[in-house]
């Protein structure tokens, strides 16, 4: 698969689901960056719906929990375990340590990821739990954090817990 195609490698159904749910992940993304924050987004997907949807709000809410992954888990609401066993997450960027775990303790079962070039998460411990990924490498993802992580390192690092160098 092309960098940059946001198609799934499964049959014509599937890759219009993904291109779609992708699509709302990276406007969340751009609505993230637009108010200042980081671009990332997520939404999470039960039965073909959109349940929840958020974006990177740590500069926005001077949060240290408010990755797109966490925004997007808390404005679904509570679910049930039943709910959680058949949902998807789509985020655009590799979930960091945290928003993995939050993966792993609701038994999300698969994670699309738009990409992980620019950051890569706990993605082989995510595998080994029964976590199914998918990593669309959408060249819009790529660009979105290329493009901020040059413009703002410091705050980029701050937002993975690296030391500015």
């Amino acid at each position: 698969m092309a960098p940059g195609n946001t198609r799934s490698r499964r049959n014509a159904g599937a890759q219009a689901n993904v291109s779609e749910f992708l699509e709302a992940a990276i406007e969340e993304a751009r609505n993230g960056l637009s108010a200042g924050g980081i671009p990332i987004g997520a939404v999470l997907v039960i039965d073909g719906k959109i349940v929840g949807r958020g974006h990177n709000q740590r500069v926005q809410n001077g949060s240290a929990v408010l990755h797109a992954e966490m925004d997007c888990l808390e404005n679904a609401g509570r679910l049930s375990a039943a709910e959680y066993a058949r949902s998807i997450l789509y985020s655009t960027l590799s979930p960091c340590d945290m928003c993995s775990g939050a993966v792993l303790l609701y038994k999300i079962p698969k994670v699309v990821i738009g990409e992980n070039r620019t950051f890569q998460g706990p993605e082989g411990y995510l595998r080994s739990r029964g976590v199914e990924l998918e990593i669309v490498d959408d060249g819009e993802c790529v660009k979105l954090m290329t493009d901020f992580i040059r413009d703002n390192p410091d705050l980029w690092n701050e937002d993975i817990g690296e030391q500015a160098e």
